[in-house]
């Protein structure tokens, strides 16, 4: 088992903050600096270069931080499979999830729920943010199953299909725009919108779908930028503007009449959902996750 000072140290190394650490550990600060001098004292080495309040990890603390993330894992997946071992439903561990804005928001919530019901003694995590930064996560083993949509596929990951989702064209149910019917292709190009941020698989799903018919986002009338889901919802609800939302996003503003889905001729805008682990990564509670939550979407 680690010791409490790699524990710290892991903290520190990750956040290149000895104060968010302190916060990340519910510690003092000064606890924290003592735990880093005892790993020196003991390494003979310093692992952190201090300048100002800046610090950044030595080359044999790179070196060390390595091996103890390994250690890390090692140690979180033994408890895991013994735990299972004696009894399935007393299974202990944690899971580290990152999902994109509309799983974690409008897919996921119901099936963490009863897979905690299930596995209450499991702790579950869950990073939301857009596509680009949640694939980065993963990469940086800062989660271990990242959930988003998927247009090209990496060598270094592996994939598993979830589920597919509907990306449609809303507006105000008072704007102007909800009285003119089907709107053609290039009315999208008069037409104000508000979009979502770079890096957000919506936005990339009609950016893709958009280049089948050889239109760019940069040709758009967009008026307006809005990082999440939610952010644009609500911003489409209170303006004129034309928007790409989930489907899922907005039943409810649908339902109530709220918000009106309007067409645009021969624009379909559909994407997958995929279950994302680094390949070679075996551990059996992200494969037992995964299995739980295409049967409880099923």
């Amino acid at each position: 088992m680690l010791s409490l000072s790699h524990q710290v140290f892991l903290e520190v190394a990750t956040h290149l903050s000895f104060s968010k650490a302190a916060k990340a550990l519910y510690i003092s600060q000064p606890a924290i600096s003592r735990h880093i001098k005892v790993l020196e004292e003991q390494y003979h080495f310093a692992l952190f270069e201090r300048n100002g309040n800046h610090i950044k990890l030595t080359a044999t603390g790179q070196k060390i931080f390595a091996y103890l993330q390994e250690a890390r894992e090692i140690e979180r997946k033994i408890d895991y499979e013994v735990s299972i071992s004696r009894n399935q439903l007393d299974a202990e561990g944690s899971l580290k999830l990152g999902a994109s804005t509309t799983v974690a928001l409008y897919i996921i919530p119901k099936i963490l729920s009863e897979f905690h019901k299930a596995l209450p003694q499991i702790n579950i995590q869950l990073v939301n943010r857009n596509t680009e930064n949640i694939t980065n996560a993963l990469h940086d083993k800062l989660i271990d199953v990242a959930i988003v949509e998927v247009e090209s596929k990496l060598n270094t990951l592996q994939y598993e299909y979830f589920t597919t989702d509907k990306v449609i064209a809303v507006c105000a149910a008072t704007s102007p725009i909800a009285a003119r019917g089907i709107l053609s292709l290039p009315d999208l190009l008069t037409i104000p919108l508000a979009l979502r941020e770079n890096g957000s698989g919506t936005l990339s799903a009609l950016s893709s779908e958009l280049k089948r018919h050889s239109i760019s986002i940069a040709q758009l009338n967009t008026r307006v930028r809005l990082g999440g889901t939610e952010a644009l919802k609500n911003f489409i609800l209170e303006d004129l503007s034309l928007g790409f939302l989930p489907q899922r996003a907005v039943l409810k503003e649908l339902d109530r009449g709220e918000l009106v889905e309007v067409q645009v001729e021969n624009l379909q805008i559909i994407r997958e959902f995929f279950f994302i682990t680094r390949k070679g990564d075996n551990f059996s509670l992200n494969k037992n996750f995964i299995r739980f939550a295409k049967n409880g979407l099923s």
